[in-house]
């Protein structure tokens, strides 16, 4: 985890907690106080201070919170907070109910596991809240602000750095040294890095040997795909609509897998959507369009080849617009002489809420789980 200077840490730390406080506030429709700030001294007796004090004045009753402000905490970090706390409260020198609160700029999942699992609240930038305390209970989710470039965590999922996720998913519970695993991706040593360092802080992936050699291995697959599946709803892509005449809406894919193999495309594309999935998990009884992911710009060259008209409605056709990560791990259906997208890739793209995709996708995920236990 990086450090702060002396100065922004404060300056940090003192933001985090003017947040809470109001967000305490407003949660409980009672007073939050914070009653102290980074750099006071709070207590003479205790080796290892707390960032700051809030206090939640309740007609009935007081809580008082030792709070720790982190920049983003991952789950070692929130096992040391859980330390820390128990030192404080062993001396703490008022007569309220107290509690230990982790603030922070981001959480992982696996973070706000061990400290909901220890009786910690929590509070991420932006508003999300747990607390949970005899009779008190409050939990809030809310997107993760983070105010400043310095605050951010690594994204794991950019078109390079996806790549990699890619890679890592459909090589699950295998060892991996970097050199193969950037082989897989299709991309740099750096950048599988970085994504394998942020895995490793999740405790998502574990390590064995070193150097070159050092080999790593995905453990906790569904924690990985559950995080890209968060993030695939928010991305922000091309989508253009067409219709072309089919004698036999049943069998579209097959028609216009023919039609592809026919014009001799010579650029990387692949089905992806509900047509295709069902065409892996067979679930839906009829699909009323095909979904083609081609590489960005390439839209119109494929709407030519297929001789597509473009629509705004009754469209049959879908043509996505991506990056290469996308197109990464495509293969050829035993059944159609045509590239389907990975069956993670078709997976992310049944979560759109259409029709009875969800179900389809369900259908999909239980796939791949039976083939993370197989491995």
């Amino acid at each position: 985890m990086g450090h702060f200077s002396h100065r922004s840490g404060h300056e940090f730390e003192r933001q985090v907690l003017e947040e809470l406080a109001i967000a305490l506030a407003d949660a409980f429709g009672s007073e939050a106080t914070v009653k102290g700030h980074p750099g006071k001294q709070l207590s003479s007796q205790m080796d290892s201070e707390p960032d700051g004090l809030i206090e939640i004045r309740r007609p009935d009753r007081t809580l008082m919170l030792y709070v720790e402000v982190k920049k983003n905490v991952y789950p070692r970090d929130a096992r040391d907070a859980v330390w820390k706390f128990n030192n404080h409260m062993r001396y703490r020198d008022h007569r309220h109910e107290a509690i230990g609160m982790l603030a922070a700029g981001s959480l992982s999942p696996g973070a706000k596991e061990e400290l909901r699992a220890h009786g910690i609240a929590s509070f991420e930038l932006g508003g999300s809240l747990y607390l949970k305390h005899d009779c008190w209970f409050i939990n809030i989710e809310k997107p993760t602000r983070r105010p400043r470039k310095s605050f951010h965590g690594v994204d794991l999922f950019t078109d390079a750095r996806g790549s990699v996720v890619h890679a890592l998913l459909m090589h699950a519970n295998e060892w991996l040294t970097g050199a193969e695993l950037a082989e897989r991706a299709e991309t740099s040593p750096y950048t599988c890095s970085l994504v394998l360092q942020e895995l490793t802080l999740r405790e998502w992936v574990k390590s064995a040997g070193g150097g070159p050699s050092k080999r790593r291995m995905l453990i906790r697959p569904e924690k990985l795909l559950d995080a890209w599946a968060e993030q695939w709803q928010e991305r922000k892509e091309k989508q253009t609509k067409w219709y072309s005449f089919v004698e036999n809406p049943r069998h579209i894919l097959a028609h216009f897998a023919d039609r592809i193999d026919h014009a001799r495309i010579d650029f990387p594309w692949a089905f992806t959507g509900a047509a295709a999935a069902n065409a892996v998990v067979p679930f839906l009884t009829s699909t009323d369009g095909v979904e083609i992911i081609v590489p960005k710009g390439y839209a119109d060259d494929m709407a030519e080849a297929l001789r597509l008209k473009p629509v705004s409605k009754g469209a049959n056709v879908t043509l996505i617009e991506r990056e290469s990560s996308s197109l990464l791990y495509r293969d050829r259906h035993s059944d159609h002489s045509a590239f389907f997208a990975s069956a993670y890739i078709l997976y992310l793209d049944l979560l759109d809420g259409r029709g009875r995709n969800k179900e389809l996708a369900d259908q999909l995920r239980g796939r791949l789980e039976s083939l993370w236990e197989r491995k």
